[in-house]
């Protein structure tokens, strides 16, 4: 009984250590402190590019799609929209924090085309 009671002691130990390892690793957990420290992070799957990916920067969460070309490249990323839904934190932002986040996504995605959604390119084109 006691072998018993110690093999599931140490299951527990051993759950409890993988459940701890699979929380700090989590990436929703890493964005959300980035949003509430304020500072950059980018959560994405570069490998997948059908999956949206997620930015926080200045304690706003930006979200982007990214669109395949044609068939014969299907599995390049030609175009990306970036948007927020946090749009009266957006008043302490400037061009060059676009800028800045355009280069950031640039690094993973060199060839597409980056567009703004509204009103994000308004205040781009106004200058910040």
């Amino acid at each position: 009984m006691a072998f018993l009671i110690r093999i599931l002691v140490l299951a527990l130990i051993v759950y409890l250590i993988y459940r701890f390892v699979r929380h700090m690793s989590d990436p929703r957990r890493k964005l959300d402190a980035a949003i509430k420290a304020k500072t950059y992070y980018l959560s994405d799957d570069i490998k997948n590019p059908r999956k949206n990916f997620f930015l926080a920067y200045k304690g706003v969460l930006f979200e982007g799609e990214k669109y395949t070309g044609p068939e014969e490249n299907a599995f390049r990323v030609v175009s990306i929209f970036v948007w927020t839904h946090e749009l009266k934190m957006l008043m302490d932002f400037a061009k060059e924090d676009f800028d800045f986040l355009e280069q950031e996504i640039r690094k993973n995605y060199p060839d597409a085309a980056i567009n703004w959604k509204n009103p994000i390119e308004q205040l781009m084109k106004k200058g910040g």
